[in-house]
């Protein structure tokens, strides 16, 4: 018997092996390979309430990537439409929800750049500031799924962009405090001085004003101990404390305060004992009077004060009184380094602010200009369409790596 083939067959075979429910598309386009995109997948297009409805029933059914892209959709095409600004913000709580959250937080900036009269605008933020305090906090970038790296860089542009969009918002305070953090964890503590000093002249009635403060005396502490250049960075540090209890009397960390003044001042008087005995060594007596008057004048009563009294009275006969007056007088140079916490106007602070350098200017400057913050990112204008995902996030730097020196004492 011979057996006939029926073409009919395979088709048959190919009918009963596919769900009847699935709606897969094969995709021609000319002059590229024939593209198969699965059930789902395929290209959303409509007009705004077409998109719309699209992204709610993709949602409905669980299919977050192809809601994902109509909400992207509709706001790139439609960024003027009523339903833009809302679409624009679910699509960064489905970033956020997929685990995306440097594009999440891209996303939620485009809603509070592009729609500022958004009623999830302080959503937005809010959403922002907890998806940078995740990167500070230790949460790494990821490639292919897999923790790739420290993301602290990351944070500091969302917090910056916080400060830029909400610069009187509930977060605003808490963010530049953060970039403070940030800057600590990466190294560069000059950077970190001027994010804490935005926050104390800032926000100085808000509760972290008062911990921004006493890390500015902490990180200069921390330079005397171990920089080249540890007597400044130790004077630095006692004005950081000084305006610290004067500004925040009531604060659990005046004790702790206190305690590093004394060693502060106690450390200055012996290195200028030291250098005293030493110049008196060498018989440079003028050298020496002026640093035994800097002992007598750093810790009155102390016994190196007491002896330091004694040495200048024996050297006087040899120097002469012009030079033991002129050594005994506090000079104007010094005297301007009195800050806030030792000067009263009417029983008012000056609000002296402590200052990185002489060359230092006003410590409050513009925002396009605020050193505490790092150079912004470019912002969309309104009449622009929403971009592709990949660059909803606008996570790169706008400049090169923040360079990380140690920090740099001021001028006496």
């Amino acid at each position: 018997m011979v057996s006939r083939f029926n073409p009919l067959v395979p088709l048959l075979i190919c009918c009963l092996a596919c769900p009847f429910g699935a709606s897969a598309a094969v995709v021609f386009k000319p002059n590229e390979k024939t593209k198969y995109v699965a059930p789902g997948e395929e290209e959303v297009s409509g007009n705004a309430q077409q998109l719309f409805q699209t992204a709610q029933a993709a949602e409905n059914s669980g299919n977050i990537g192809r809601a994902i892209k109509a909400y992207r959709q509709l706001v790139r095409r439609y960024p003027k439409d009523t339903l833009a600004a809302g679409s624009a913000y679910r699509f960064a709580q489905l970033q956020e929800r997929s685990g995306d959250l440097i594009k999440a937080a891209g996303a939620y900036r485009v809603v509070v750049e592009n729609y500022p009269r958004s009623p999830h605008f302080d959503e937005s933020i809010e959403a922002q500031f907890r998806i940078g305090e995740q990167y500070l906090n230790g949460k790494k970038l990821k490639l292919l799924g897999l923790p790739l790296r420290s993301a602290v860089d990351k944070s500091v542009e969302i917090f910056a962009a916080i400060i830029r969009t909400a610069p009187y918002g509930k977060y605003t305070a808490r963010a530049q405090f953060n970039i403070g953090l940030a800057n600590e964890k990466q190294g560069n503590y000059e950077g970190a001085v001027k994010a804490y000093q935005a926050v104390s002249e800032k926000f100085p009635e808000h509760p972290v004003a008062a911990d921004a403060q006493y890390q500015i005396g902490y990180l200069w502490l921390n330079a005397a101990r171990t920089g080249t250049r540890d007597a400044k960075a130790a004077e630095n540090a006692k004005i950081g404390f000084q305006d610290f209890l004067f500004r925040y009397p009531k604060s659990e960390k005046v004790p702790q305060a206190r305690e590093n003044l004394r060693a502060l001042e106690q450390k200055q008087t012996t290195n200028s004992f030291q250098i005293a005995r030493y110049y008196d060594k060498q018989k440079n007596y003028r050298a020496a009077v002026i640093y035994y008057f800097d002992v007598i004048r750093q810790q009155p009563g102390s016994p190196q004060s007491e002896q330091a009294k004694r040495r200048v009275e024996e050297l006087r006969p040899r120097v002469g009184d012009e030079v033991v007056k002129a050594a005994a007088a506090v000079p104007k140079k010094r005297a301007a380094t009195t800050t806030a916490a030792a000067t009263r106007e009417g029983g008012r602070s000056t609000n002296v602010p402590m200052r990185l350098s002489p060359s230092d200017v006003n410590a409050l400057p513009p925002p396009e200009y605020d050193e505490s913050l790092p150079p912004p990112a470019s912002l969309m204008p309104d009449s622009t369409f929403a971009p592709d995902v990949g660059d909803w996030s606008s996570s790169e730097p706008a400049s090169g790596p923040t360079p990380t020196p140690t920090p740099s004492p001021s001028g006496q």
